[in-house]
């Protein structure tokens, strides 16, 4: 297994998608952001970090490929991220929706509800969003402590 970074972000975009199905709304944190791939016997994750400054790094994008979910690569990549970055960031955090599958993946990494952002899928997306039958509408905010 290899966690490399890519320079060439726009080639993973299925997978991106998989994270955040609207193109506009990737466009907005990926040239900003440092993306890496996970690679055993193929890309099977990824993840795409953003400097949100004062401290702060932010996991913008996590996926896994479908037939790869629950196997550790997730949190292979978000242990990663806290290793690699520990000594340049304080925090880290991410902005996710009410769903059964992405709170409990987060809590698990050692994350800690932190904010809510109202109304965030349904004031920036252009469509409806559904996780597990549920409509996301608000963001919710975990933070990691790194050192």
């Amino acid at each position: 297994m290899n966690i490399y970074q890519v320079n060439n972000k726009w080639d993973y975009l299925r997978l991106l998608l998989l994270a955040d199905e609207q193109k506009s709304m990737i466009e907005k944190y990926l040239y900003k952001g440092a993306m890496y791939v996970l690679d055993d016997n193929g890309v099977k994750a990824e993840i795409v970090v953003c400097d949100e400054g004062n401290g702060v790094l932010e996991i913008k994008n996590l996926a896994v490929e479908p037939q790869s979910k629950r196997q550790g690569y997730g949190k292979k990549l978000v242990d990663f991220i806290c290793e690699h970055y520990k000594e340049k960031y304080n925090t880290l955090q991410v902005g996710t929706g009410d769903s059964p599958l992405t709170v409990p993946f987060y809590e698990e990494c050692g994350f800690k509800r932190s904010h809510i952002v109202k109304n965030f899928f349904t004031d920036n997306y252009d469509h409806p969003i559904y996780e597990c039958g549920i409509q996301l509408i608000d963001m919710i905010y975990f933070v990691k402590t790194l050192r």
